[in-house]
């Protein structure tokens, strides 16, 4: 069993994925669309990715307001919630993203990744990021989801 962390953007997904054994998180890839709404081939490359990991849980990353209010990138972000559980039948956790997306940029500037190859990486290791969050709350019990 593994499970899937995704960081859904208006025009990409950063996908990562753990290990078998739960504890640590990998970048895969940055699935990318040409329009925001058009979402068939984002749902089925995840799907494809799904299958060859043998995920059997999602987290998916809750963009929420620094004073934790939701506006509408995380009303975007329960809709793609819900067409990943009606697509693929698995659980979709939502796991709060906050900073990830700067720490994801703060990292690769202290490895020396020049600003203009950052974009290349950023969504993924913010993937990384939320499901890291979220294995490590597992391991020491913190209560999932929002």
């Amino acid at each position: 069993m593994r499970i899937m962390g995704l960081d859904f953007g208006s025009k990409t997904v950063g996908v990562a994925v753990s290990d078998s054994l739960l504890i640590t998180a990998q970048g895969l890839e940055i699935i990318r669309r040409k329009e925001e709404n058009k979402l068939r081939r984002t749902l089925a490359r995840i799907e494809e990715l799904i299958e060859e990991y043998e995920v059997e849980e999602i987290v998916l990353g809750l963009p929420k307001n620094m004073n934790a209010t939701e506006g509408v990138r995380a009303e975007l972000t329960r809709e793609f919630q819900e067409k990943l559980e009606r697509r693929t039948g698995l659980p979709v956790i939502l796991w709060d993203e906050r900073l990830t997306t700067e720490a994801a940029d703060k990292a690769m500037m202290e490895s020396g990744i020049r600003r203009e190859k950052r974009k290349d990486y950023v969504d993924m290791i913010a993937a990384s990021l939320i499901l890291q969050g979220y294995l490590d709350s597992r391991g020491a019990g913190v209560k999932h989801g929002q």
